[in-house]
């Protein structure tokens, strides 16, 4: 039998950083979703589609091939041959994202793939919906966040580490939009799942966070006499 853990976060509260760091001390396989859907904004916006037009994104599904490969170094992503993980990560790929997350087809489009992963490995598997809507039946769910001034000061200093420039005040503003869209959006919104566990990680070093979601794990295993 598999375990799974489902983390659900907004955008920039450390959730990939965090939940890679923890899968590799736990050797759980680690599963960043929202890298599924940066990938297919990520070819929306090589094509032209606007991300907030269904009709003209679902069109675009059956000729788009993503792909994701486990690798000691993490996560990798591929759009037919091309591994995109380093173009994935701009503001404007992630608004786009957080657009055509929203609607129907792209979510039935990856939903599969998903919970396919969670069936075969013990995964840590994170999103916005993952104990909500992609994993319900979770062994254990977890709502990681941050203030969001702190979760600005991370992505500035994550792009300026990447040779990229930011500015706070827009990536603040940035990050309370895409609060706003994917909150309220009427397709698995973002939202705690009702028996889930609050990691709040402001003011918290990486590391200290990514103790703090082992033994949220490791409790839980032994919660249920699990044993991996």
């Amino acid at each position: 039998m598999t375990f799974a853990v489902a983390i659900d976060g907004p955008a920039g509260a450390g959730k990939s950083s965090i939940a890679k760091a923890a899968a590799g001390k736990l050797g759980f396989l680690y599963v960043d979703t929202g890298a599924l859907y940066r990938t297919i904004a990520l070819y929306l916006l090589r094509e032209q589609i606007d991300p907030r037009d269904p009709a003209a994104v679902e069109a675009a599904l059956p000729g788009l091939e993503v792909g994701i490969e486990a690798a000691e170094e993490g996560q990798k992503m591929f759009l037919g041959e091309e591994e995109v993980t380093a173009l994935i990560r701009t503001p404007e790929v992630s608004m786009a994202a957080s657009q055509c997350s929203a609607i129907p087809a792209v979510r039935a489009y990856l939903l599969e793939l998903q919970r396919e992963l969670a069936r075969k490995n013990n995964v840590l598997m994170d999103g916005r919906d993952i104990g909500t809507v992609v994993l319900p039946d979770a062994q254990l769910k977890i709502f990681l966040t941050a203030a969001a001034e702190e979760r600005a000061r991370r992505r500035v200093r994550q792009l300026e580490a990447a040779g990229q420039k930011a500015e706070f005040e827009k990536i603040l503003s940035e990050i309370c939009l895409r609060d706003e869209q994917d909150s309220r959006r009427e397709i698995a919104p973002l939202k705690p799942a009702a028996d889930s566990l609050l990691l709040d990680t402001t003011g918290e070093t990486l590391e200290e966070s990514v103790q703090r979601l082992v033994e949220m794990v490791e409790a839980r295993l032994r919660e249920q006499g699990t044993r991996l």
